[in-house]
């Protein structure tokens, strides 16, 4: 019988069918960080339990730790309490920590990655709900609660129901100036919020054959804020590549075999999806937020909408939006005061990330007025982008280069929005309060559209900006 992904994965790790419809999943990768752990780790001692495989989890500090201090104790009493705990609940149960001082920390859905742990043909659980970013592999990632970070830790299983897989079709290829954030920008402002409730999401189409493995672990990051639980592409050859070579990657001697397994995990072609939609890659511009949550968006030559050309269930959200944002409906969003920039996340704080932006950004200066930030998504990431001058690129532009971390993208930190400042932002979420002011606005667009923001002091079109044809 075919098979999707989804369906493989999820056979291989059934430990049993539980009475109340449920799957009891073995989960074969277990990521934690310093927020969701600390009181899991309590939960296990107050039961007088053990981590049943401590080589199977691995840990790093990502959302407190602060990024424009470099040396400890930090100011922030509570990071420095929670990273402590971490380090001393890993020195106790014997779980490998990408602490400080390894040269190896980040936000974990970078560390994972760049390291190798994250593997086609697993099951990955964090503590986090942007765990779908490592579905880029072929791998079935969620995030969890951290009662279910108790759970993982003690019987390293979970209990969940298996989802539907809706098809997503990306076909083509984008124009000159768009980029994997606008995909999935697009893809939510199409199917909602909750369009993918209930639903995995596996991604394919040319133009997910085309994308790099950082851009494919773009979409799948957003997944969550589409409503799915789940998102996924099909591992291939682009998947491997990246793989090759990486600390917890398979040995040479290995690999062959690897990959030959992680192979036979991809859909089977005459699988049948419980839904299926197409996009045009042609039909996608540079897209931006222009409310509260990440559907709604516009492309950047539009008009931003009035609460009648919404829906009708979404109307009280559109005007809420608007009043918000300080947004006035039937206006371009082009031309909207910028406060803050802010280049970063696990959405988009990776290399090629900033590779990209750096080849455009050499020459330009940050407009008077604004705050522009670079946050590399790993310590990986940052001593590459030292070493090969990306960072000095962007420190000549007037960004400010930060250590690695969360930083703005949830402001678990001291990178806080101050009053009512609108942000340009890289990262994944434009809730209210997302980024550490109750009155902060956050408008969600690529990182070359945060660039260009930041340059002109005002929501612009890159693609004018940087004069990409």
């Amino acid at each position: 019988m075919s098979k999707t992904l989804l369906d493989k994965v999820w056979d291989a790790h059934t430990v049993r069918k539980l009475s109340n419809g449920q799957t009891q999943l073995l989960i074969g990768t277990h990521l934690i960080h310093e927020v969701t752990s600390p009181q899991a780790f309590g939960m296990l001692r107050d039961l007088g339990l053990k981590v049943l495989y401590p080589q199977r989890t691995f840990a790093t500090v990502d959302h407190i730790v602060p990024t424009n201090e470099t040396t400890e104790p930090f100011s922030d009493p509570l990071a420095a309490e929670m990273i402590q705990a971490l380090r001393a609940n890993c020195a106790e149960c014997g779980i490998e920590f990408f602490d400080i001082p390894t040269g190896r920390q980040g936000i974990v859905h970078i560390v994972g990655p760049e390291q190798g742990i994250t593997q086609p043909g697993t099951t990955i659980a964090c503590g986090d709900s942007h765990t779908s970013t490592h579905g880029a592999f072929g791998a079935i990632a969620f995030g969890i609660g951290t009662s279910q970070v108790r759970d993982v830790l003690a019987t390293q299983t979970i209990a969940l129901h298996q989802p539907k897989v809706r098809r997503i079709n990306v076909n083509g290829k984008l124009a000159p100036g768009v980029y994997a954030k606008d995909v999935i920008l697009h893809i939510i402002r199409k199917l909602g919020v909750n369009g993918g409730l209930g639903f995995a999401y596996e991604y394919g189409g040319s133009t997910f054959d085309a994308f790099t493995q950082e851009e494919r672990m773009t979409v799948c990051n957003m997944s969550i804020e589409g409503g799915a639980r789940v998102g996924y592409v099909n591992p291939d050859h682009t998947t491997f590549e990246y793989l090759k070579g990486r600390p917890y990657a398979p040995k040479p001697q290995d690999w062959e075999a690897a990959v030959a397994r992680w192979k036979s995990f991809a859909t089977d072609t005459d699988a049948v999806y419980d839904d299926a939609v197409t996009f045009r890659a042609e039909d996608i511009s540079p897209t931006v937020t222009w409310g509260i949550n990440p559907a709604q968006a516009i492309f950047i030559e539009e008009k931003i909408p009035t609460p009648e050309e919404v829906p009708a269930k979404d109307r009280s959200t559109a005007e809420e939006a608007l009043q918000h944002m300080h947004l006035k409906p039937g206006q371009p969003i082009r031309g909207t005061r910028v406060d803050v920039a802010f280049l970063g996340s696990c959405t988009n704080g990776r290399l090629t990330d900033l590779q990209e932006v750096a080849r455009y950004l050499k020459g330009h200066k940050v407009k008077s007025g604004v705050k522009a930030i670079v946050v590399p998504g790993s310590q990986g990431v940052a001593a590459i982008a030292e070493t090969t001058g990306l960072a000095k690129i962007f420190r000549d532009a007037g960004f400010e280069w930060r250590r690695a971390g969360c930083s703005m993208c949830l402001a678990m930190n001291p990178d806080k929005l101050e009053g009512d400042q609108l942000c340009a932002s890289s990262s994944n979420r434009n809730f209210k309060g997302r980024q550490g002011s109750p009155t902060g606005r956050t408008i969600l667009m690529s990182p070359l559209m945060v660039a260009a923001a930041a340059i002109t002091g005002e929501i612009s079109d890159a693609r004018e900006v940087f004069s990409i044809h």
